[in-house]
């Protein structure tokens, strides 16, 4: 894929023109990552902006006891590091690659610059802060309100909306392991893997190694009552 195409499959620059497209296009700078590979850390500057080409980021912070909490993760045509870009402080969260990443890299200046020219930019800015408040605040209602399997059971939903592939059900295009799973739900890998035991058994995900399907995606709807 070109970057002009990989530009205009991102929502966030959907209101640029082709020619547009191409003179940001030229700005770009790729980087690849390898699996495991911190590519911030929370509290480092925040000059780039990440546009995934191929490949899967984790965003996750560390709580006062030390566990790792997975915000979010982006797959390719996604981009991350907004934030820090717009407001030109530190980083608010960590993002470390899961598998082989390749990203295309706008620098703050550049994307200043743009953002200066085309204020119709805007409107897509604030579309992506939305969904990113609106998923903080989904996940912040989940800590209160739900117990540790239905906390599962919406991560789970989740993902299979975001990385799921219709197979036998709907096949998670992710490593879970149930320490990832404990970083999504903020909870222990014992409480985590009795949970998922419970919704097996029950027959609503099966699970192959570290590969999840949700069998039953209303089964796990039905567990979410806030």
């Amino acid at each position: 894929m070109s970057q002009v195409d990989l530009l205009r499959k991102a929502p966030i620059f959907e209101s640029l023109n082709d020619l547009e497209l191409e003179a940001l296009a030229a700005s770009l700078k790729e980087r690849t990552f390898a699996r495991g590979v911190v590519i911030f850390h929370k509290g480092s500057p925040g000059n780039s902006l990440y546009l995934i080409e191929s490949g899967k980021v984790r965003i996750s912070v560390l709580s006062d006891s030390g566990q790792e909490i997975t915000l979010n993760t982006h797959g390719p045509q996604e981009c991350f590091g907004e934030l820090a870009l717009l407001d030109g402080l530190p980083r608010s969260a960590s993002a470390v690659s899961l598998e082989r990443t390749t990203c295309r890299v706008l620098e703050r200046g550049d994307f200043l610059t743009i953002l200066e020219t085309h204020p119709v930019m805007v409107r897509s800015i604030l579309a992506l802060l939305s969904g990113r408040v609106r998923h903080a605040t989904a996940y912040a209602e989940s800590l209160a309100f739900l117990d540790v399997q239905s906390r599962i059971a919406a991560t789970l939903l989740a993902l299979a909306d975001r990385h799921g592939i219709q197979k036998h059900g709907i096949e998670i295009d992710l490593r879970l392991t149930q320490g990832d799973l404990a970083s999504y739900v903020a909870a222990t890998r014992e409480s985590v893997n009795k949970a998922l035991g419970t919704l097996r058994d029950q027959g609503l995900v099966s699970i192959d190694g570290q590969t999840v399907t949700v069998v039953d995606a209303q089964g796990l709807r039905d567990l979410i009552q806030y």
